[in-house]
């Protein structure tokens, strides 16, 4: 069995990125070096980093979203609304699962992200 560990998201500004999710975490990274900032996320990390082959904002951002979770979707999704992400959907139910709450956003690299109601796996 694998263990998820963390997830890099590369950047031509992983500053910029880093000073967004700051405010998303409300913390400072747990860890920056050469250019990497990594925020621990629940179990896993999360990092911003720079690479060459990277340049302006994500064209298919549909590809990939990461997610976190909340018991307060309404809430978090106002706090982060107000420190400038872009909304890509407002909570909503999705139909399959009523008792679930989701709301997309997208960073300033136009990553998507999404915020969640803890998931209950049977």
């Amino acid at each position: 069995m694998l263990d998820f560990n963390s997830i890099l998201v590369f950047s031509k500004d992983p500053k910029k990125l880093a000073d967004f999710y700051k405010k998303v975490f409300r913390k400072d990274p747990d860890w920056s070096e050469g250019g990497y900032y990594g925020f621990m996320a629940g179990k896993g990390f999360i990092t911003f980093g720079p690479h060459d082959k990277v340049q302006g904002r994500n064209a298919n951002p549909e590809r990939m979203m990461f997610n976190f979770e909340t018991k307060d979707v309404k809430g978090e999704f106002a706090r982060i609304k107000k420190i400038g992400a872009t909304v890509v959907a407002e909570p909503y139910n999705p139909a399959e699962e009523p008792k679930m709450m989701i709301a997309t956003f997208a960073d300033p690299d136009n990553n998507y992200f999404q915020l969640l109601t803890p998931m209950e796996i049977k």
